[in-house]
C-alpha cells in the first residue's frame, strides 16, 4: 500500500529519502486519480525496498502541490536525491510509471 504523504513528513519521505520517490498528486473527486491510485497501489508492492511510493491529496495537502506547480491532477512525480527527475501528467500505463521509477534506481 501507498503512504500518504503530508506537510507534516513530506521533507523527511520524500526530499530526504535515500532511495527514489514516486509521488501521485491526487483528488478523490478526480475521476482520472481513481484509476491511477490502484496502479500506484501495485507499484508500492512491486518497489518496496527499493523504492517509497505514495500519494499526496492536493485538495488537504494544497501547500506541497504548490510547491511543485501542480496544475492539472493526476500528477506523477519522481524524487531522486530531494529533486525531481522525472514527471507523468495525466492516466498512464502501469508499465509507464514502472519504468520511470526503474530508470531512478
Amino acid at each position: 500500500m501507498s503512504i500518504e504523504f503530508t506537510n507534516s513528513n513530506f521533507k523527511e519521505l520524500v526530499l530526504n529519502s535515500d532511495k527514489p520517490v514516486l509521488v501521485d498528486f491526487w483528488a478523490e473527486w478526480c475521476g482520472p486519480c481513481r484509476m491511477v491510485g490502484p496502479m500506484v497501489n501495485e507499484l508500492a508492492v512491486d518497489f518496496e525496498g527499493r523504492a517509497v511510493v505514495g500519494k499526496v491529496d492536493v485538495d488537504s495537502e494544497n501547500e506541497i502541490a504548490a510547491q511543485f506547480g501542480i496544475r492539472n491532477i493526476p500528477t506523477l512525480l519522481i524524487f531522486k536525491n530531494g529533486e525531481v527527475v522525472d514527471k507523468q501528467v495525466g492516466v498512464a500505463a502501469k508499465n509507464i510509471l514502472a519504468d520511470k521509477l526503474e530508470a531512478a534506481l
